[in-house]
């Protein structure tokens, strides 16, 4: 253990010690040891004092190795969640954790998760390592899922598919894969993006650069914007597009912007990759929110999709999804599946089994697979409800004239409100509503019933604070 020898002189009253002259020696005081000289120099650079009657001690004091590590800053997602704990306001709203909750602003386990759970137990299976791709039933059901069941790239089997730590973990391990296997190529990320995002890339060592996405004039699309900066990306480039229900904006490209989108990339030679955290939780529908991924696969292109159950199962805390790699063959895939697997297992060595077998349960029987759809309908069916609701409100409590009908062209759990961060502070300090400071709520956590509070909060801070 390092440490520092302090000098110090019998003035402190702590130091007054009776001892002979010449006393050489160690002297315990508390936890403290102190070597102690009376009367001569001691030839050490630590002791520089000399006078008789006089004692120069030098106090061992341990100074950890860490010291230089400082403290980092809260995460700007989950520390809004620490930061609601504390508030003791009876009208709080906590609208910054992308989580569904109920009318009642409860968390929601559904009912096919449940019963999923229970044949895991009364078939009393064992809590064995899986392989290190994952459980084979999960990565056949998840492939199906994304692409559908009779696509051809599923039958000839150029679908590389590994269990990943959800959404995360999947995106983790495919910046791993393009900093090895595609060394100095880059990743276009949408300019807002998902938080976590950019620190995912930069930890795996792959650089990256933003395309225009969100335009703060209309709150809507900047689609000229993002289509100028991947043309002009340089060639091979990696394009992280949001699947559906844009994070944090909520806003989408229509089906005919998809397709612009797709000539460009394919004209610059560029890769895909997807990002599909909300399939079916978004308009309700597994299909229509695979539907850009599938249209991009249709056109012969290889590309990447990391998947997470988080939101659409509600399977938060069981880190739940998993990596795809499209290739142009199956012997490709092949060799992609293995490279996947040579990376992950110095990361996490094999995926957790609980969740992988709750959707392999789910998906794969047609009974709860349907009541499940049934479920997500309900949950996208509340959030657009609310959606409207604060809509309403919103129109009808401000005299301004202002135009929010932005805020229904919006899909999926999160609205982006056009707040400034000092306005969002506002929100927090004023109104006790917490959210990202980039303006960004989630109406998955908003009720029916606090719409109208909401609504005052966001005219109150979008006209009067600047």
């Amino acid at each position: 253990m390092a440490s520092t020898m302090l000098s110090l002189a019998s003035a402190s009253p702590c130091a007054s010690l009776s001892m002979p002259e010449n006393h050489k020696g160690k002297m315990k005081v508390g936890s403290f040891e102190f070597s102690t000289v009376l009367g001569k120099e001691r030839r050490n650079p630590f002791l520089k004092a000399k006078s008789s009657g006089r004692i120069t001690m030098a106090v061992a004091v341990n100074v950890s190795r860490f010291e230089g590590i400082t403290m980092a800053p809260p995460d700007p997602i989950l520390g809004v969640s620490e930061a609601f704990r504390k508030d003791a306001n009876e009208m709080k709203l906590n609208l910054g954790v992308g989580a569904y909750r109920t009318e009642e602003l409860q968390p929601y386990v559904l009912n096919v998760v449940k019963k999923a759970e229970n044949l895991m137990l009364e078939r009393g299976e064992n809590k064995e390592y899986l392989p290190i791709e994952g459980l084979a039933a999960f990565n056949k059901v998840t492939a199906e899922l994304l692409f559908g069941a009779d696509n051809p790239l599923i039958q000839q089997q150029r679908v590389a598919t590994v269990q990943g730590l959800s959404g995360t973990g999947s995106l983790r391990l495919a910046a791993a894969l393009i900093e090895r296997y595609f060394p100095g190529a880059k990743v276009l990320i949408s300019s807002p993006t998902w938080g976590n995002h950019k620190n995912i890339f930069n930890d795996a060592g792959v650089p990256w650069s933003e395309y225009r996405y969100y335009d703060p004039k209309t709150v809507g699309l900047d689609f000229d914007g993002m289509i100028l900066d991947i043309k002009a990306a340089p060639e091979g480039s990696f394009i992280l597009l949001h699947g559906c229900a844009h994070n944090p904006t909520g806003i989408d490209p229509t089906p005919e912007q998809w397709e612009k989108i797709a000539d460009v990339i394919q004209q610059k030679n560029h890769i895909p990759f997807f990002d599909v955290a909300y399939q079916g939780f978004a308009s309700g529908s597994l299909d229509a929110d695979a539907s850009s991924v599938r249209s991009f696969a249709a056109r012969g292109l290889e590309l990447l999709v990391a998947q997470s159950y988080s939101k659409n199962l509600g399977l938060y805390a069981e880190r739940i999804g998993a990596i795809n790699v499209v290739c142009s063959s199956s012997d490709a895939a092949t060799r992609v599946k293995s490279q996947l697997k040579r990376l992950a297992r110095p990361m996490y060595s094999n995926p957790p089994i609980h969740g992988a077998k709750i959707v392999a349960n789910v998906v794969g029987d047609p009974s709860l697979f349907n009541e499940w759809k049934e479920e997500m309908q309900l949950m996208a069916g509340r959030i657009k409800s609310v959606r409207q609701i604060l809509f309403d409100s919103l129109s009808a409590k401000d005299k301004s004239g202002k135009d929010w009908s932005f805020i229904l062209k919006q899909i999926g759990m999160f609205s982006f409100t056009g707040l400034n961060k000092a306005q969002s502070d506002n929100m927090t300090n004023k109104w006790h509503v917490y959210m990202t400071k980039d303006g960004r709520i989630s109406l998955a956590g908003l009720s029916a019933a606090k719409c109208e509070y909401l609504a005052d909060s966001i005219i109150d801070s979008y006209h009067n604070v600047k």
